[in-house]
């Protein structure tokens, strides 16, 4: 294999990054993370591999080396969390997951001696808090949103509970999931290396499925039933954390639970809350005003501050202060109503429908269409892709609305996939 420069060996990882939806933008910080996490060796050979799930074969026909070394080396950035590998129906695969939620919240998910976590934390300060760069295409650059946040349950009326979805519940994610994994918090644990944390509990990261099993398997994750899962969440509930989820229907890969002051999502909330960085719930808060005390204690709570008090009836008698909701950036996710001792916060459903990917496929199809980069899916030469994963991409272009289909047609500009939209839409 031909030597490269450092240099040129990261920035060939940040191209093959930025072929994913989710990318990570030009950055001499963003070089100087990629060299913590992963030596130029290895990020040469990453930097080839393909865009879908892979197999050793796959990987040794593209490095061009034996299967045995090819597999000893897709174990060890598996150990460094780098790679994500899972069983598919009995077949080993690999990955390289994005940046966020991805490789960059693994390596701060334990205590490591291998690096410097403290440096590293303030390298991911500064990318992501001070540049903006990443946070705003991660959060911004798409209509459809990674992530998605869940209504308190505790807090949900007799009415509220005819009317929630089951994919809205945090309880129904926990409980349908095959497997359940719990992690340290990414965002917390970064921001007590830059001694701003605050004092939510730590151990609040769920992840399921193939990524829940990859990453216990390698000590950044611990392998929990659901009893615990749900201990977890009541835990979060009580410490006031947000939960959000994967933006999607069945098969979450994740189930956070936020504070408003380290978490990366609700940061980007109170900057960009109008451009609604993560989906809200399908409720918002309404204000009881006859009721209502103006006492505070929900504008305290709220993790992104969207209430305040506003005086009324200033030139009556009546002059009083209550809780205002600011309903442009409200998340709706219930703290408000838990924390209002006199009962004059409750829930509503919102008007507008708002519509949830199927899963991850869908979103990520969803996502690279609004982005332009559907042909990075489908053209992954790289990835030699089966017909199952190819399937599965037709498959949920065919499903999406017909200004999607016409920008995917678009995008492709593949006649074989506008034979096949009009074939099934004559």
């Amino acid at each position: 294999m031909s030597h490269i420069t450092g240099k040129s060996a990261y920035e060939s990882l940040e191209q093959r990054i930025n072929r994913f939806p989710q990318g990570a933008p030009h950055s001499e910080t963003l070089h100087k993370i990629l060299k913590m996490l992963i030596s130029e060796k290895d990020a040469e050979l990453v930097a080839k591999l393909p865009i879908k799930p892979f197999t050793v074969k796959t990987a040794s026909r593209i490095w061009k080396m034996n299967e045995v070394l090819t597999q000893n080396i897709l174990e060890e950035l598996s150990k460094n969390a780098i790679l994500l590998d899972m069983d598919q129906h009995g077949v080993q695969q690999y990955v390289l997951p994005p940046p966020m939620l991805g490789f960059f919240e693994f390596s701060l998910m334990r205590t490591r001696g291998n690096f410097d976590q403290k440096l590293l934390s303030e390298l991911y300060y500064q990318y992501l808090n001070v540049e903006e760069d990443f946070i705003k295409d991660l959060f911004l650059s798409t209509e459809t949103k990674l992530g998605r946040v869940l209504v308190q349950e505790p807090v949900l009326s007799n009415n509220n509970t005819v009317e929630i979805m089951d994919f809205e519940r945090a309880s129904h994610i926990l409980k349908t999931a095959s497997d359940i994994s719990v992690s340290m918090c990414y965002c917390r644990h970064k921001m007590q290396h830059l001694g701003k944390n605050c004092d939510a509990p730590l151990d609040t990261c769920i992840t399921f499925g193939n990524v829940a099993n990859s990453l216990s398997k390698y000590g950044y994750g611990r392998k929990i039933e659901v009893s615990e899962g749900m201990e977890i969440l009541h835990r979060s509930y009580e410490n006031n954390l947000v939960q959000c989820a994967e933006n999607v229907r069945v098969n979450s890969s994740f189930l956070c639970n936020c504070c408003g002051c380290c978490c990366e999502g609700m940061i980007a909330a109170r900057k960009f809350g109008m451009l609604h960085p993560v989906q809200t719930t399908g409720f918002i808060p309404k204000v009881v005003e006859d009721s209502c005390i103006g006492c505070g204690k929900c504008v305290k709570a709220c993790p992104i501050g969207a209430i305040e008090l506003e005086t009324i009836n200033e030139t009556s008698a009546q002059n009083r202060k209550i809780a205002k909701i600011n309903e442009e950036i409200c998340l709706g996710c219930g703290i408000c109503v838990r924390t209002c001792n006199k009962d004059s916060i409750f829930l509503k459903r919102r008007k507008e429908q708002i519509i949830t990917p199927v899963n991850s496929v869908h979103r990520i199809v969803l996502m690279a269409i609004e982005k332009g980069q559907l042909q990075e899916l489908i053209f992954d030469n790289k990835a030699l892709a089966s017909h199952r994963a190819m399937a599965a991409i037709l498959s949920a272009i065919l499903k999406l609305p017909p200004i999607k289909r016409a920008m995917a047609s678009k995008q492709m500009k593949s006649v074989y996939l506008e034979k096949l939209i009009s074939r099934l839409y004559k």
